[in-house]
């Protein structure tokens, strides 16, 4: 978890409306493959997500990612990893940013280790909210980086299937 509050599954269903309506917001679903495979059922194949914010469109940096894994049996298996890192390259390369953030509570020992593993900097601390400011400038040794560690990544649309 970043600074990402779990949801319920109508708030999140809501949450997803009104992101496909906003330009400044950019979501991921994480879904548990073997589950989905297993049942093609996306709700019950949930478990967490990543997002970024933009805070001006017409500049999109700096864009501030976070990322959650909600279901605890999920964590530690580098789900969160590779959807953080899917985010920052579809961020890159589609949205054009070229600097990111994280916010991440002073507990969250995990989140901080996966954003240092991803090349961000700390670069402020907040005493008021408990939580450090990670950075990243992105640069083109580091798009490397991120495009050899993405190798299964493929953009392509989603159709809806009329359940949710």
């Amino acid at each position: 978890l970043t600074a990402s509050e779990p949801l319920l599954l109508e708030e999140e269903f809501n949450m997803q409306v009104s992101w496909q309506n906003d330009n400044d917001k950019c979501t991921f679903i994480v879904l548990d493959k073997k589950k989905y495979d297993e049942t093609t059922d996306e709700v019950s194949s949930m478990i967490g997500d990543t997002n970024l914010y933009l805070t001006d469109c017409d500049n999109p940096s700096p864009g501030e990612i976070e990322v959650m894994i909600a279901e605890k049996d999920a964590r530690r298996g580098g789900r969160g990893r590779e959807a953080t890192m899917m985010m920052l390259r579809y961020c890159v390369e589609n949205l054009k940013v070229s600097k990111f953030l994280a916010k991440i509570g002073y507990a969250n020992e995990p989140s901080m280790k996966l954003f240092r593993s991803l090349h961000f900097k700390e670069i402020s601390r907040s005493e008021v909210f408990q939580e450090l400011t990670f950075e990243l400038v992105v640069a083109d040794d580091w798009k490397r980086w991120l495009s050899e560690g993405t190798s299964s990544y493929v953009v392509s649309s989603y159709e809806y299937n009329g359940r949710y």
